[in-house]
């Protein structure tokens, strides 16, 4: 069954606070104007969270399709959920009658660099769908997989650089972190904010790397 959580406010500009509080994305570069996935839940919530996670050896990878997850719906005109996540991520965006990107640049907060075509940026699932397949979600109906891969409420998608996408494929946070170290904790606590909203499972190993990331917010 799927649990919702209140949205809390986007995280906003002023690099300084954001810094200082650790309460968003940490960015190496100028700030982009729009939002970035809502906040997740402070450290300390997210602890709490994360003990209460069934802790569970990783389930099996067969029966797995992207096809058993829809994605990139309708979301609102003639924008899907990509291009939507492209707008709001995006600095300077500009969209045709379409809703595709003409122009603008993206900040990659994985690795800290710049993307300036939106081809060469990918939507990430915070937590991939294969791990969510992986964790519980096999057994889901179609359109609750849909709901997953399409979840603007939560922080699950973002806009990030093609090559640290591929890097961290269907990984979880035991076998892939974001290079850009100042992301882990926020990072960390997306994760398990995604986690617990979808009652998802984590394995051992998983557990204790969040548990470390989480360690990096103080």
């Amino acid at each position: 069954m799927i649990r919702h959580s209140s949205q809390l406010l986007p995280p906003r500009r002023i690099l300084g606070a954001v810094l200082a509080a650790a309460t968003a994305l940490v960015l190496l570069g100028p700030s982009p104007s729009s939002a970035y996935p809502p906040t997740p839940p402070s450290a300390g919530a997210a602890a709490v969270m994360l003990e209460g996670l069934s802790v569970e050896a990783e389930g099996s990878q067969s029966g797995y399709s992207r096809d058993l997850f829809p994605h990139w719906i309708n979301q609102t005109g003639s924008c899907d959920t990509r291009e939507v996540v492209l707008q709001r991520d995006g600095s300077g965006v500009t969209v045709d009658s379409t809703c595709r990107p003409t122009g603008g640049s993206w900040y990659s907060v994985y690795d800290a660099v710049w993307v300036s075509n939106s081809s060469e940026v990918d939507i990430d699932h915070i937590v991939a769908l294969a791990e969510a397949w992986r964790s519980g979600a096999n057994s889901w109906s179609t359109s609750q997989r849909q709901t997953f891969a399409n979840d603007l409420t939560h922080a699950q998608l973002i806009a990030v650089s093609q090559s640290s996408s591929a890097s961290k494929g269907d990984s979880d946070p035991a076998e892939w972190k974001p290079p850009n170290t100042n992301t882990w904790c926020i990072y960390a606590r997306e994760w398990i904010w995604v986690k617990d909203v979808y009652s998802l499972t984590v394995d051992t190993a998983e557990k204790a790397a969040l548990t470390s990331m989480l360690g990096s917010c103080s």
